[in-house]
């Protein structure tokens, strides 16, 4: 089996982007303890079934994606405790944030993204991740965010279900008695034949209607979501977006922040310059421009009314090879 492919399969990357940066960083494999090991040179290499497999650098594999350990050197950087905090991760996709967040004590993670389909698994069976998709950051409002994490966590059900427990064991009272039928048997308790025809009808419209969509429904929570608060005001938001300014999204988020609560966004240089200040391969290497980014973000939350508290380097370099930066915030009480 190839190598990226075998290290997903064997549950040692959650995604094969993930398993070729372990690959990258170091990975070998050897028959037994007592024969030499094999190191990994690319992702196309073929390890045999039954060996024992070894990463050189496991980092990579500590969270679902490099995200994860992007957010885990800001929140070093910035000392900033998640350990009981309510969170919302804008930009979710396949939860690397989301992810770190919950390995650093956060109780709940409501994560929003434009896309569809992009959350690991393993965060969406959490009970503690509120999932929302289809859902743009720049034109969310409590309302809204509400209203779709109420859908996230729901399922539609009959809005009059068929209620076969209270439906008589047997509808004439001859078969509650054995099938006797004598001269004293007491007929009052029988079901009417219209009753029956009726019962029927109702039962083959309600079939019809189930088989043409049109049975009216409602929506109601599932049980590992019962008690969930979707409240929309968080401790703490946080955000990994893609192909625009952080400076249209800010004002979407600050009513979704608490009194006090706080910001840790990463800033993508190459999204907040114009395209002619972006170099080849959307490569931002002029130290000049990241200043001007840094000053045009600070202003955006002045004028939010955001106090900004830091502004960091991210421990991890972007996808592209971009230095990306954190920035930190807290709403005034």
């Amino acid at each position: 089996m190839r190598a990226d492919v075998f290290l997903v399969e064997k549950g040692l990357a959650a995604t094969r982007s993930q398993a070729q940066r372990l690959i990258a960083a170091g990975v070998q494999w050897r028959l037994a303890p007592s024969l030499p090991w094999h190191r990994v040179a690319k992702n196309g290499d073929e390890i045999p079934a039954g060996v024992e497999v070894q990463l050189l650098d496991a980092a990579e594999a500590r969270y679902l994606s490099r995200g994860g350990l992007k957010l885990e050197g800001a929140l070093r950087d910035t000392g900033l405790q998640v350990g009981g905090r309510r969170c919302l991760d804008v930009g979710q996709s396949t939860g690397g944030f989301t992810d770190c967040l919950l390995q650093q004590g956060a109780v709940q993670v409501i994560g929003v993204d434009v896309g569809h389909a992009q959350l690991h698994e393993r965060l969406r069976q959490d009970a503690r991740v509120v999932c929302v998709e289809g859902l743009n950051a720049r034109a969310m409002t409590p309302e809204t965010l509400l209203a779709a994490c109420e859908e996230a966590v729901s399922v539609l059900v009959e809005a009059h279900p068929d209620d076969d427990e209270t439906q008589p064991e047997a509808p004439y009272a001859w078969m509650r008695n054995g099938g006797l039928v004598d001269d004293e048997y007491d007929d009052s308790d029988d079901a009417r034949e219209q009753d029956i025809e009726d019962f029927k009808a109702e039962r083959a419209a309600k079939d019809k209607a189930r088989a043409e969509g049109t049975l009216a429904t409602v929506r109601q929570r599932r049980p590992d979501y019962a008690e969930a608060d979707l409240s929309p005001a968080f401790d703490l938001v946080t955000g990994d977006l893609s192909f625009i300014s952080l400076t249209l999204v800010l004002p979407a988020l600050l009513p979704l922040l608490r009194p006090d609560g706080q910001l840790l966004m990463l800033v993508k240089p190459q999204f907040e310059l114009q395209p002619g200040q972006v170099g080849k391969g959307g490569i931002v290497r002029d130290p000049a421009l990241h200043a001007v980014v840094e000053q045009r973000l600070r202003d955006c939350c002045t004028q939010l009314g955001l106090q900004v508290l830091g502004w960091y380097p991210s421990a991890v370099e972007g996808g592209e090879g971009n230095q990306e930066y954190f920035i930190h915030a807290r709403r005034a009480a």
